[in-house]
């Protein structure tokens, strides 16, 4: 079930990134207004792997969540914020999400796997997005952030792929375009 974006500004001011159609960072505007104008945004996040690739974490976020509530998701990731580059938003989005932090000893290693623009739609309104997506490699804890995941496995990448072939899967669709093309295989390294 599609709902329209949030676009209520006393529940959704926080001021994010605004891009161009080209994916320069030209300014910033509160969050309700970008999905109300459908204005190009930046998100950034990451798929996470298990250390010898085999198996991919996925996750369903919350109903709570302001665009694709309810779906599943196999990017821990969200909108770029004034000043920060895609790789600082991946890296704070897989901490806040999902519970993964590196150290000063033991950074996160983050490689890019993927980046496209989304010019989509959700709930009636145009959202229009930058998307860059990188990839960790992991096999710790995983603790879940309740306002934003309500629960989480590891599923093999055929598993993955079977529910991705299913168009009624509700899978966030702007993962399923940034994903579209990669070759699976790449990620693990085959």
């Amino acid at each position: 079930m599609q709902h329209p974006p949030d676009t209520d500004t006393k529940r959704s001011d926080e001021v994010v990134a605004v891009y161009d159609q080209f994916g320069n960072p030209i300014g910033q505007a509160p969050r309700s207004l970008v999905y109300r104008d459908g204005l190009w945004h930046a998100s950034s996040g990451v798929l996470v792997r298990s250390t010898d690739g085999q198996r991919v974490y996925v996750h369903r976020r919350t109903t709570s969540k302001a665009v694709f509530g309810g779906h599943h998701d196999c990017i821990a990731g969200g909108v770029v914020n004034p000043g920060e580059s895609p790789l600082d938003t991946a890296i704070r989005e897989v901490g806040e999400e999902l519970g993964i932090f590196g150290t000063e000893d033991a950074p996160l290693v983050l490689t890019e796997i993927a980046r496209t623009s989304w010019d989509g739609e959700w709930g009636g309104h145009a959202l229009r997005c930058h998307l860059f997506a990188f990839e960790l490699r992991y096999d710790g804890p995983v603790m879940h952030q309740p306002s934003e995941i309500s629960d989480g496995w590891w599923w093999t990448q055929a598993e993955l792929d079977a529910h991705l072939k299913d168009p009624t899967w509700p899978f966030v669709p702007d993962t399923r375009v940034l994903l579209a093309d990669y070759r699976w295989s790449q990620l693990s390294g085959e």
